[in-house]
């Protein structure tokens, strides 16, 4: 079981269960769009937040996007850390049919990436794993180009991101999530070998 001192934030009950499934840790739901509503969640949040952050773990669909923006806007960016599942297709085994997306959400991720995710947080705030700044993206053809949200797409596939992050989202998720080795190569796997302009 890891131990997760920062508090962590979901959209509903079933995916708080998985979380505490693999870890002990704070897990505090936003009700799905209930947030909107409740003002005394999102003073919740913000207290949790303001010493040691919070993680936030939505589901990769539209909705799950909008709640997360939604709780961008509640604390100061330094203090989020984002954690995106994978766009899989399927169903959750408890619901009769998928979701609108037709995607997993946070309830239907195995343990083993729910523990994968969670394991930098367990010594408190992560090190970054890569260092690509807006630059880096721009020169690697990822920003500012006819194709580059296409490539982007390519990329967040490639590392098992949410092919809708913006470019700053993707560029965060991937210094937070993924090791400089692994994204030079799923770098280098959407380009063919060649170099990304």
């Amino acid at each position: 079981m890891l131990n997760i001192p920062i508090p962590i934030i979901v959209e509903g009950k079933y995916d708080r269960e998985k979380i505490l499934s693999v870890a002990n840790a704070t897990v505090i739901t936003t009700d799905g769009f209930g947030i909107f509503n409740k003002n005394e969640k999102r003073a919740l949040i913000r207290r949790l937040g303001e010493k040691h952050g919070v993680i936030v773990i939505t589901d990769s669909d539209g909705a799950g996007l909008v709640i997360r923006n939604h709780v961008h806007a509640v604390l100061p960016k330094d203090k989020i850390f984002d954690v995106y599942t994978p766009e899989i297709q399927g169903k959750e085994r408890r619901k009769a049919a998928p979701s609108k997306a037709g995607l997993l959400g946070v309830e239907g991720m195995d343990k083993e990436w729910v523990i994968k995710a969670l394991a930098p947080f367990s010594t408190g705030a992560p090190e970054k794993t890569s260092s690509f700044t807006k630059t880096d993206f721009y020169l690697l053809g990822l920003s500012g180009g006819e194709e580059s949200a296409k490539k982007r797409a390519a990329l967040a596939e490639k590392l098992s991101l949410p092919t809708n992050l913006s470019c700053s989202a993707l560029i965060e998720a991937i210094n937070l999530t993924v090791s400089q080795e692994e994204s030079e190569q799923a770098l280098k796997e959407i380009s063919g070998g060649q170099e990304l302009k």
